[in-house]
């Protein structure tokens, strides 16, 4: 067995719903897959001492996910008081009306689409409910509209989809732009260097101990991958389905279709930078 510790990351052992830090809690999603992992996180953050709460993307539309939220918030003496999306993608996302008819919270989230009530979310936004603050990180790149939520009191950052518990996140063309995505990944690092984050939240998969060094693997990973797709447009690759042949040929054809939309991405990514 590998040790958590030695991992990028250092990731907790399992992913399990409960408390994650003094103020954050998990509620796993039912959603397993190949994608989500071992399901969406469906994040309840609150103060301790305070009766209010705030929840980090719904999840899926699934009626017993969605009523277990809000058993988990109210027996621990709080009422949902807000909603907010990290991006619009259905695993995150697609509960969010229905949460917000059971819990009569607003939806705030930085697409427009996506929104119930006036309020939305940019940068520099500062969430406040109860006592509690949330710092509106712009992270673009895995969607246009995807956001980070710094907790400075629990010196942790939720993340979405841009940081993963385990493994590496899809950037997918057209909407996933990696010159965007790489922009956020330092944007993350500055906080863990400046601001002493040192938790990941994730969207997916187990939380992170170490998060610069998280922050370090994924942009490592992705040098590693523009240089691999680099290298096999050099030797005559040309099309995005011969570069997954060639450079994810030890990968599970079942996941080329997401990596010829990452390796789209990496490909506008070099044209734009005229290294193709």
């Amino acid at each position: 067995m590998t040790d958590a510790a030695a991992l990028p990351g250092q990731p907790r052992d399992a992913v399990r719903s409960g408390p994650a830090t003094e103020r954050a809690v998990n509620v796993l999603a039912p959603n397993a897959s190949p994608m989500t992992l071992d399901g969406t996180n469906t994040w309840i953050v609150a103060e301790p001492d305070s009766d209010l709460a705030v929840v980090i993307d719904p999840g899926p539309l699934d009626d017993g996910h969605l009523r277990e939220v809000v058993d988990t918030a109210e027996k621990a003496g709080k009422r949902i008081a807000l909603t907010l999306l990290t991006h619009g993608h259905a695993d995150h996302a697609e509960g969010a009306s229905r949460f917000a008819e059971i819990t009569g919270t607003r939806v705030r989230a930085l697409d427009p689409a996506l929104r119930l009530g006036d309020e939305g979310l940019g940068a520099g936004d500062v969430v406040t409910v109860g006592g509690l603050e949330l710092r509106v990180i712009p992270t673009p790149g895995h969607t246009a509209d995807s956001l980070s939520f710094h907790v400075p009191a629990d010196q942790a950052v939720l993340t979405g989809d841009t940081i993963l518990g385990r493994g590496t996140t899809l950037v997918a063309h057209p909407d996933g732009r990696l010159g965007e995505y790489l922009a956020s990944l330092r944007r993350l690092r500055s906080l863990t260097v400046d601001d002493g984050v040192h938790t990941v939240l994730p969207g997916h998969g187990p939380v992170l101990e170490d998060a610069q060094g998280a922050v370090e693997f994924y942009l490592a990973h992705r040098a590693h991958r523009l240089a691999q797709v680099e290298t096999a447009v050099e030797n005559g690759h040309r099309t995005a389905e011969a570069v997954v042949a060639h450079v994810y040929a030890d990968v599970d054809r079942s996941l080329w279709p997401a990596a010829e939309l990452s390796v789209r991405a990496q490909l506008d990514y070099l044209g734009e930078h005229g290294l193709i």
